[in-house]
């Protein structure tokens, strides 16, 4: 048996790591399963997100809006890494179903499948890759057994690199170098040329970038482009009338799908053409013929000296369509339109307009060095003579092309002026009617072409349909949390020997909680309740405040524990309501230093002793109130040294998706042992916000502590 030392074990390592570790995994990966496009994904260290460090035989831009996505992502490759375990989509209509968004830029058929990048202890990544839209609709397992191990082989190599501080450098995706030159040298020999050449139809070669590679003369006499004015550009760039995202869409999904595409398209004046694409994993040969006049697609050619570099690619029209579908504040409206249609369409800064009650509002702005700019705009009278108001007030969209333009229209901006040169303000208008006004600005002058404003309008589209969705969701938000505040206690009272603190952070979303708190000082003692009541919506919070103020009465009458839950549960059934509801009450007395305690159904209080030990009071208790009008619910009397603090709480504290509540309870009494001399709010801050799963958490969660006085 020959040993091996530690420094050859890292020597070798580190041999390793130099290499291209990524690409070569990835490359091996897909040729053992025989896949047609892949990426791995790196987990970022400091943050929950994943970003692509290699791709492998597709453009990176056609993943563009998936290059750094969260772990939290509706995506596949996002829900391997996650979950920790094998993803498979089988084709167009399944990614739809399960993973509308992208379906939305990607509607072509293929198969995919991610995988976690992981060793038990960690996660580093994740990877997907491909097949054509003629894989089978389930895994194989050889397949799965492929991908899993290459999967876990890697996760190991990146654990080794981790433990010896090895650095992965960038490494280059995996594409096939572009062959740009002539005929000769695409095609390998003098004689093949020549019969290329003869062929009475066009023959282009597309790489994987959809840059022209090869045309031969016919080709570019068909095209009506020279062969120099070809080679080594996008054809869609170099020839204006094919300056079309739809047949840009057909190079995709002749990619994507690895299956042969066609369509027809008109050469101006009066002169159509047949494509016919034939793909391959390293590009795409194309055949181009004439057609007969299709009389029905009757388009216009671009104008003579039509910009060639078109205003938003496909790609981004449908990431953006996609990614307000999923935009759910107004706020989320503002930052998706910021970071997607302003660069691409050449603009610096947004500023996006609403009203109410006939004024003026300012929804958000991005790229203004000085905010007065804009927000001295809110609250102004539509009547005012502004562009915004103007095009909110009519529909109809307004292009200033220079800062004199401007200002000569509307002579009162002069006194503030902005730092930009040229604006687009468009109207967004939904269901027939104008919601706001999106402000494109400009650092230098610009001229709006007719194709360009019709773009912006038709962007302005998407965006108006957004913001009405996002403004309604923000009014329903405001109205279900203010009922909800309106039904708990804004503060605490004080109370002599008693410190407290409370905690409820909003339920995600529009739903209201139903999850209550209270502390009611009484005669020499005081009571204490917390509770839940079943569901997220305006019957629960209802409920939630009948059953919060029956407690205090109950409790000024001086009924005991046991009778406050009895009579509490009573009332629940008098009132026919059919939801249940969680309760813990106490009754304190801090001179004795004792807490008598009574349970329905509700989650046991931890009790933390002055020297740090937790334990979890399990109390004796009875059914949820609302079920049993003949329930018990007996009370149990602890004793409250001085020091010692109670920790009251509501399910959303240690219940989350796939994790066992002793293990989540067990993992709280741990942190309560090591935080809980913090300042009380900060310790419900901490066990809150902090605790293990605290963003999965889909509950609202409420927190009661109370600590006896030293």
């Amino acid at each position: 048996m020959v040993g091996v030392s530690e420094g050859q074990a890292s020597a070798r390592t580190r041999a390793r790591v130099g290499r291209p570790l990524l690409s070569l995994t990835l490359a091996a990966l897909m040729d053992e399963v025989h896949a047609h496009s892949g990426a791995v994904y790196l987990l970022s260290p400091d943050q929950p997100v994943l970003e692509m460090a290699v791709m492998a035989r597709l453009p990176r831009a056609f993943a563009a809006p998936w290059e750094r996505i969260g772990l939290s992502a509706p995506i596949p490759v996002s829900a391997a890494a996650r979950e920790g375990r094998l993803v498979w989509v089988a084709g167009e209509e399944e990614m739809a179903l399960r993973y509308p968004r992208i379906a939305m830029v990607l509607p072509y058929p293929f198969a995919l499948a991610a995988l976690p990048v992981a060793t038990p202890a960690k996660t580093y990544g994740a990877v997907f890759v491909t097949w054509p839209g003629s894989h089978p609709p389930e895994l194989s397992d050889w397949e799965r057994e492929h991908l899993t191990a290459a999967c876990d082989r890697l996760a190991v190599r990146l654990e080794r690199a981790a433990e010896h501080s090895l650095p992965l450098p960038p490494e280059p995706d995996l594409l096939a170098a572009p062959v740009v030159g002539g005929v000769a040298g695409s095609l390998g020999t003098v004689e093949a040329a020549r019969m290329v050449a003869r062929l009475p139809y066009g023959l282009c070669s597309l790489d994987l970038h959809g840059r022209v590679a090869f045309a031969n003369a016919a080709a570019s006499e068909l095209l009506g482009v020279a062969s120099d004015g070809l080679l080594g550009r996008h054809l869609w760039a170099a020839v204006p009338w094919l300056n079309d995202p739809v047949y840009e869409d057909r190079y995709r999904a002749a990619l994507f799908s690895q299956h042969v595409t066609s369509f027809v398209a008109l050469r101006p004046p009066d002169t159509w053409l047949s494509f016919r694409l034939y793909p391959s994993t390293t590009g795409l040969s194309m055949r181009i013929s004439r057609a007969r006049a299709v009389t029905e697609m009757n388009r216009a050619a671009p104008p003579p000296g039509a910009a060639r570099d078109r205003l938003v690619t496909i790609t981004q029209v449908l990431g953006l369509a996609g990614a307000l579908t999923e935009a759910v504040g107004v706020q989320d409206v503002v930052q998706l339109v910021a970071d997607e249609i302003v660069p691409a369409v050449g603009g610096q800064g947004l500023v996006v307009l609403g009203s109410r009650a006939g004024r003026l509002r300012v929804l958000g702005h991005r790229g203004y060095a000085d905010p007065q700019v804009v927000e001295r705009f809110d609250g102004l009278p539509l009547s005012e003579p502004t562009p915004g108001g103007q095009v909110l007030r009519t529909g109809v969209p307004a292009f200033f092309e220079s800062r004199e333009e401007l200002e000569r229209l509307y002579p009162a901006l002069q006194t503030h002026p902005s730092e930009f040169s040229a604006w687009a303000y468009l109207p967004l208008i939904a269901s027939g009617r104008p919601v706001g006004t999106c402000v494109l600005s400009y650092g230098a002058p610009h001229r709006f072409a007719t194709e360009e404003r019709a773009v912006l309008t038709s962007l302005a589209g998407l965006i108006a349909q957004a913001l009405e969705r996002a403004m309604l969701y923000d009014v329903k938000h405001r109205l279900a949390h203010g009922l909800q505040e309106a039904l708990l206690p804004h503060t605490l009272p004080a109370l002599h020997g008693i410190e407290a603190a409370r905690y409820l952070p909003a339920t995600r979303g529009m739903e209201i909680g139903g999850d209550f708190y209270d502390l009611v000082p009484t005669q020499g003692v005081a009571a204490a309740v917390i509770g839940d009541v079943q569901g997220h919506n305006v019957t629960a919070a209802g409920l939630m405040g009948q059953v919060r103020t029956a407690v205090r009465a109950y409790t000024a009458v001086g009924q005991a524990p046991d009778e406050v839950m009895r009579s509490t549960n009573r009332l629940l059934l008098d009132l026919g309501t059919e939801l249940f509801a969680s309760c813990l009450y106490l009754r304190l007395d801090p001179s004795r230093g004792r807490a008598v305690m009574s349970r329905a159904g509700h989650p046991p209080p931890l009790l933390r002793r002055p020297d740090g030990r937790v334990r979890v009071l399990d109390l004796a208790g009875g059914p949820l109130l609302g079920i049993d009008g003949a329930a018990a619910y007996p009370s149990t009397e602890v004793a409250l040294p001085p020091g010692s603090l109670l920790v009251l709480y509501t399910d959303g504290l240690v219940e989350s998706p796939g994790v066992d509540f002793e293990d989540a309870l067990a993992e709280l009494c741990r942190r309560l042992g090591g935080l809980g001399d913090l300042p009380l709010d900060d310790l419900a801050d901490a066990l809150v916000r902090h605790g293990p799963h605290a963003a999965d958490r889909l509950d609202d969660t409420a927190v009661l502590l109370l600590r006896a006085a030293r």
